[in-house]
């Protein structure tokens, strides 16, 4: 029973903890220490953890005991109790034996253990530093000691115990015993008189010094002493003679105790139970304000460690935001407040479920492919500013980043893990992010390079050197400063510089300069007192430079203030409108956050209400969304920005993937739109990170093989992708500390067109009816209609609109009409004539809509489609196509250059006359034979 009853328990223990209810688990612990304390406290029975005890080891391993034992083993084991009891019972056994044997044996087995007690209070190796702290012994005064109280078998059992042992202890015993009594103390005295001991040659006077005398002499003899030869004395005793004269009783009254003046050992101040319990507080207080300092520095942090790659950092205005790495379980997105704005509080939820998706991904890639990924970092503005709530501008660009690494993680054999560092709102802590980044590169081997840091600033240089002696690359998306390039070797970028911006600006500039007169223009920049910004001062700076080139009459540049958030625009239009010379061309050198303010004091004003003003503008207009494309950002009625776009989107769509893996791996993209013209494309951010995390990856896995970070340096000068959301990328011609040429630039017009009493605003591929359309150019393929764009002229008679295929029937509805609309296909040069048949929807007027227009400078297209049609025999009406395939010569003015694969144009125009076109859709100055071409196909 006593071999089964503990494994039994342990069988029974250890069953419950292999359940996969973990409180199964927990219960069954718990009930096990429960029992095991029942049974410790049972009366009438050993402690059950009696084998583990220190007394219990003494008990076995004493060597005054091994004459009594029997010859078995005196060992004990922790994971052998059963044993280990059965040891102790048996020496217990073999002491009861000896006890019940009498003599002297019982009272030197408690001397034993008292003077093993004593010396181990005094040993200085205990935890506690006792002996240290204890610097006398303890005394113990036996008044009058005699055979009759003990006292004389109790001297003799401590000198026998001290004897055998051979091992010192603290106790020192003074007793006061008779004349006739002193006998005793030698060993086998009977008590009867003995023969006083021969005197001394030299007795000392003073009773100190003769002290002093006796004790040299028993110590020098305190070794032959406890040989056997001399059994009859007792070595450890130091008798002392006193004359009787000298042993006077003392009064009670003259009794006194005077306390023996010593220094307190240092030991005992600073190791004592009051010292530690000091300790402890003051302990608990660092920690705790450690522990509070870590938790209001860092983003992560424990009770006594912190995650040291991300901090704390106040918030324009008020509130937190996290900067840094996000290494561990960091998540940006927790430090996002509802701002209250519908638009600021829906990009906060995406980037939560951007870190959510990347986090899992990541997990993915270390769970299943170790050794075999690379580690791409993402830069950018992860948090919003509460003084001036905005959305998070960096969601777009990690929409990309995470859309490239879901693409790569599924077709390619290395793996893609991607990190996220915040710069802060409006990138205003991006040095701090590079510090980061930089640390982190050196601790992980699996680093290649960084997406992102797409705002130049003040301290972009500085940013850019820390990365540069770091070995660390970075491609950008859409930082547009002409001079990195030039400066630091690792830096690429897929956007246009702000120069070649303005240069492309200026091709619109020069049409809108009135002949033969002077052109007002002006230059209006954010004031960058205070501010890291330095995207405006480039962008004015090059914008003023292209003014003058192009002839303009510069009126002296304003800069205004952005104080907490909030352009100060009033006075700056006051002073243009009001003015003698009331600008025609505003070059608004600031950012996409301050338009809409600028357009409503400049619509408010006497002067510059009814006048039409141009405002152009570098490509950080781009990431506006407007009110005909998801957006709630308006245009003012007779003002028309023309912005710089970094990449067009309708150029590549047909060739790309893009739309179709967004669509897969991102749920909330909207389908029912075209791809590119949806809120979340618009912009052409999420297309530019997706390619530079492309690029990025390319060169750090080249040949399938995961490279190293300055291997990925080098490998970013071989890089060359087609068929990328933004079209090709092209690295190797990209020279060192130098210039790179060859980017995209688009420039689009926003503009409000009035209708009548009402006020019309149209969006990508819509226009109103009865706004003087001229021709109709409806693409299906996006590369086509960017071909067809390029021969659209700014000055031309008419005004052109790039439509897609789909969305004709959106503009054929407000007409009633019936067209015969010929579908001209270039690759086979045959005609597909479909009947397209739409209804008036009800009600009085058109729905108001946001006209996007997009457009470049070239050959007058609109001459040339007449000519076609005159050729033909048709008039000026809608040109028709025969079924017959059509020759070189006749497609020649129609070239597009190099089309896609099943590409094809829908073509039909419209007379002059249909200006007049009102919304009843009938066309008042159109003859017999053009309606009947319209309504009889």
């Amino acid at each position: 029973m006593q071999q089964f009853l503990p494994v039994g328990v342990l069988g029974a223990f250890t069953s419950l903890l292999t359940r996969p209810e973990w409180y199964i688990a927990v219960l069954a612990g718990i009930g096990l220490m429960v029992l095991l304390a029942v049974l410790n406290h049972v009366p009438g029975r050993a402690p059950l953890f009696l084998w583990l005890r220190r007394e219990s080891r003494w008990f076995l391993t004493t060597t005054f005991l091994q004459s009594a034992a029997r010859h078995q083993s005196t060992s004990v084991r922790l994971p052998r109790p059963v044993r280990s009891w059965g040891v102790i019972a048996a020496r217990a056994y073999d002491v009861a034996e000896a006890l019940r044997e009498g003599g002297q044996f019982p009272l030197q087995l408690y001397v034993l253990a008292l003077l093993d007690d004593l010396r181990n209070n005094h040993r200085r190796g205990s935890w506690d530093l006792r002996g240290f702290k204890r610097t006398r012994p303890p005394v113990l005064f036996l008044r009058r000691t005699a055979l009759e109280n003990g006292g004389i078998e109790l001297i003799r059992a401590v000198s026998d115990v001290r004897s055998r042992r051979s091992e010192l202890d603290p106790l020192l015993i003074v007793a006061g015993v008779a004349a006739d009594d002193a006998p005793l103390l030698d060993r086998g005295a009977d008590g009867s008189p003995q023969a006083p001991p021969p005197p001394s040659r030299y007795q000392p006077s003073r009773l100190q010094q003769r002290l002093r005398n006796w004790y040299d002499e028993w110590a020098g003899n305190l070794r032959a002493g406890q040989s056997p030869s001399r059994t009859n004395a007792l070595p450890w005793v130091l008798r002392i003679p006193l004359p009787r004269e000298e042993l006077v009783q003392v009064r009670e009254t003259d009794r006194r105790c005077v306390r023996a003046r010593h220094r307190l050992p240092l030991v005992r101040v600073v190791w004592s139970a009051y010292s530690l319990t000091l300790a402890v507080v003051l302990a608990c207080t660092a920690g705790g304000v450690h522990s509070y300092e870590l938790h209001r520095t860092y983003c992560s942090a424990d009770l006594l460690t912190a995650n040291r790659d991300t901090e704390r950092h106040s918030a324009p205005g008020d509130g937190t935001e996290c900067i840094g790495l996000a290494t561990g379980d960091v998540r940006f997105g927790a430090y996002l407040r509802d701002t209250g704005d519908e638009e600021a509080d829906e990009q906060g939820g995406r980037l939560h479920d951007l870190e959510d998706r990347i986090h899992d991904e990541n997990a993915r890639v270390l769970r299943g492919h170790s050794g075999t990924y690379v580690t791409v970092v993402y830069a950018g503005p992860l948090s919003s500013s509460r003084l001036n709530p905005s959305p998070v501008k960096g969601v777009e660009e990690l929409t990309g980043v995470y859309l490239a690494q879901r693409v790569v993680n599924e077709n390619h054999t290395v793996k893609m893990r991607v990190l996220l560092a915040n710069g802060g709102a409006d990138m205003g802590h991006q040095s701090e992010t590079a510090e980061a980044i930089a640390a982190y590169a050196e601790r992980d081997p699996t680093f290649v390079g960084v997406v992102g840091f797409g705002r130049d600033l003040q301290s972009s240089p500085g940013v850019t050197d820390r990365l540069h002696k770091a070995e660390v690359p970075v491609v950008s998306g859409t930082n547009s400063a002409s001079y990195l390039p030039k400066e630091f070797s690792n830096w690429f970028s897929l956007a246009a510089p702000d120069e070649h911006q303005a240069e492309a600006l200026g091709h619109v500039a020069r049409q809108l300069r009135t002949p033969g007169r002077a052109t007002c223009a002006l230059v209006l920049a954010r004031d960058l007192k205070g501010s890291q910004d330095r995207y405006t001062s480039e962008q004015a700076a090059y914008g003023e430079e292209m003014l003058k080139r192009e002839r303009f009459r510069m009126l002296p540049t304003q800069e205004y203030r952005v104080v907490n958030g909030d352009p100060e625009l009033r006075l700056h239009a006051e002073r243009t409108c009001q003015g003698e010379n009331v600008p025609s061309v505003i070059y608004f050198a600031g950012r996409v956050e301050d338009v809409g303010p600028l357009m409503t004091q400049l619509s408010t004003q006497p002067g510059c209400a009814n006048k039409e003003i141009s405002i152009l503008t570098g490509d950080d207009l781009s990431k506006a969304r407007f009110s005909g494309t998801g957006g709630s950002d308006g245009v003012a009625p007779r003002i028309t920005p023309y912005h710089a776009a970094l990449t067009g989107l309708e150029d590549a769509a047909p060739a790309t993937a893009f739309y179709e893996d967004a669509a897969r791996h991102l749920p909330w993209i909207e389908q029912d739109r075209l791809p590119y013209a949806t809120p979340d494309f618009a912009s052409g951010q999420t297309a530019l990170s997706h390619d530079a995390a492309r690029a990025l990856y390319w060169a750090a896995s080249r040949e399938d093989v995961p490279q190293s970070l300055a291997a990925t340096w080098v490998n970013l000068r071989s890089v060359k992708l087609d068929r990328t959301a933004t079209g090709t990328i092209d690295f190797t011609t990209t020279p060192l500390y130098g210039e790179r040429h060859g980017h995209s630039i688009l420039v689009k017009r926003v503009r409000t067109v009035v209708q009548g009493s009402e006020r019309a605003s149209f969006g990508p591929g819509q226009i109103a009816p009865g706004d003087g359309l001229g021709l109709l150019v409806a693409g299906l393929s996006a590369q086509g209609t960017d071909h067809v764009a390029q021969h659209a002229q700014l000055d031309a008679p008419y005004r052109y609109q790039v439509f897609q295929a789909g969305q004709v029937a959106q503009y054929l509805q407000p007409f009633s009409l019936r067209f015969r609309v010929a579908l001209h296909t270039v690759e086979d040069h045959h005609a597909v004539v479909p009947d397209l048949q739409q209804q008036r929807p009800p009600g009085p007027s058109h729905p108001a809509q946001l006209r996007y227009e997009r457009f470049q400078l070239g050959q007058h297209l609109h001459s040339a489609s007449m000519d076609a049609g005159r050729r033909r025999g048709q008039g000026p009406g809608v040109p028709r196509h025969s079924d017959a395939p059509t020759s070189s010569a006749q497609t020649s003015r129609f070239r597009l250059g190099r089309p896609g694969p099943g590409f094809g144009l829908l073509v039909f125009s419209l007379l002059p006359q249909v200006v007049e076109v009102f919304q009843s859709g009938c066309f008042p100055r159109l003859s017999p034979q053009q309606r009947c071409d319209l309504h009889n196909p």
